[in-house]
């Protein structure tokens, strides 16, 4: 039986992951300015949900990236090209999720108000993401969402990123509520892989940036992969009543 529900946050509650892929992609066309935007993103369906380093090494090789990367690690004191990729990359996405506007127009409504019917029905809720609690405090106090969940754990809580499931093991322990008693809402491969060797159920609502990888590699059956957002409540419901 389903006792709590711990959501992902970028791409399931908030389109942050758009607004990340948007930066790496600004980020690139500064190091190489023939570079088209629209090509970086399209690159970047195929590492999200990865750490920096992978997201940012990857990058880095695909487009031809690293001495322009290089000729900038001075700049911010850092020590491999991919690092002065990423600062560059996490000052653009400073910028934008400093404008509360920007953050809320991003919002994803269907899973915010599982969110919420969650919370009306007393389910234990929480929160595992891969961004770093500095960003994951703003983002959640900009949607006024800090105080609906029962427990957050962020990067820095663990050791292992996604898809090792050391962050939903934190979670549910946390939560008081058996793995195999949650149900994970993720958007990526790796949070779904995550879910699942945690032991737990998962439903993956997809994102353009995120479907094709979702079906073509996450291991979740294709009755728990929701393409149409609005289909979210009548998928948990499905998945809910089998647990009963």
């Amino acid at each position: 039986m389903i006792h709590a529900m711990i959501f992902d946050l970028d791409g399931t509650l908030v389109q942050t992951e758009k607004m990340k892929a948007l930066a790496y992609a600004r980020a690139a066309v500064t190091l190489k300015p023939a570079l088209h935007e629209a090509d970086v993103l399209e690159a970047f369906k195929d590492v999200v949900g990865l750490s920096r380093r992978a997201v940012s090494q990857t990058l880095l090789e695909r487009f031809g990236l690293e001495a322009a990367a290089r000729a900038r690690m001075d700049e911010f004191g850092v020590a491999r090209p991919w690092q002065a990729y990423t600062q560059i990359r996490l000052e653009m996405y400073r910028k934008m999720i400093a404008d509360p506007d920007v953050v809320r127009a991003h919002v994803w409504p269907h899973t915010v108000a599982l969110l919420e019917e969650a919370r009306r029905t007393h389910c234990k809720v929480g929160l595992a993401t891969m961004s770093y609690c500095p960003q994951v405090t703003r983002i959640l106090r900009i949607l006024d969402l800090q105080k609906d969940f029962d427990f957050v754990a962020s990067r820095d809580d663990v050791k292992h990123a996604k898809p090792d499931p050391e962050i939903y093991h934190l979670v549910a322990d946390e939560l008081g509520v058996p793995p195999r008693d949650c149900l994970v809402i993720e958007d990526s491969p790796s949070g779904v892989q995550a879910a699942l060797a945690a032991g737990m159920h998962c439903i993956a609502v997809t994102t353009p940036l995120t479907r094709r990888a979702v079906h073509a590699s996450s291991g979740l059956a294709k009755r728990w992969i929701v393409d149409e957002a609005s289909r979210l409540p009548e998928v948990v419901r499905e998945l809910t009543t089998e647990q009963k």
